[in-house]
Formats: structure tokens, sequence, C-alpha cells
């Protein structure tokens, strides 16, 4: 089946993630300055800078630190 839209370019990388807020750094030596991204409704987001898309993969889950340490700014993996 051909792709219904095929103007349309695939992300370079999808991200799980459990929490409607992420980070972004490009990854590797040669990434771009870190940004904070927030999803609405749609479930997912897309970084303005690589095109990376993170997408949640537990909807209605509770958000928090604990659960997500690594997307809250100043969390300290504990």
């Amino acid at each position: 089946m051909a792709d219904p839209n095929p103007d349309v370019i695939p992300p370079p990388e999808i991200i799980e993630v459990r929490s409607r807020r992420a980070s972004c750094d490009g990854g590797g030596a040669l990434g771009h300055p870190k940004v904070w991204l927030e999803m609405g409704a749609a479930g997912f987001v897309e970084c303005p800078y690589c095109d990376r898309r993170f997408v949640l993969v537990a909807p209605g889950a509770d958000e928090n630190e604990r659960l997500d340490p690594g997307d809250y700014e100043g969390a300290h993996g504990r």
C-alpha cells in the first residue's frame, strides 16, 4: 500500500516518554542547545532543532519527578 501523503517526511527518531514534558539536546557531541518541550492534546511533540519526535506512551498516568526524574530540571534521580 502506498503512503497516503508522500510529502510528509517521517521523523529521524521516535522517543517514547512517560511525561508530557520532555527535553532534547540533539544527542551526541554535535547536538543542539537543550530545549524543554511540552506536549499538547496530540500526545506527541517534535523538537524544533532536530525533528526528533517524543511520543507519550502512558497517557493519563500521573506525572511527577519520581516517575520521570530526568524530565524535570533540578531533579537528582532519587
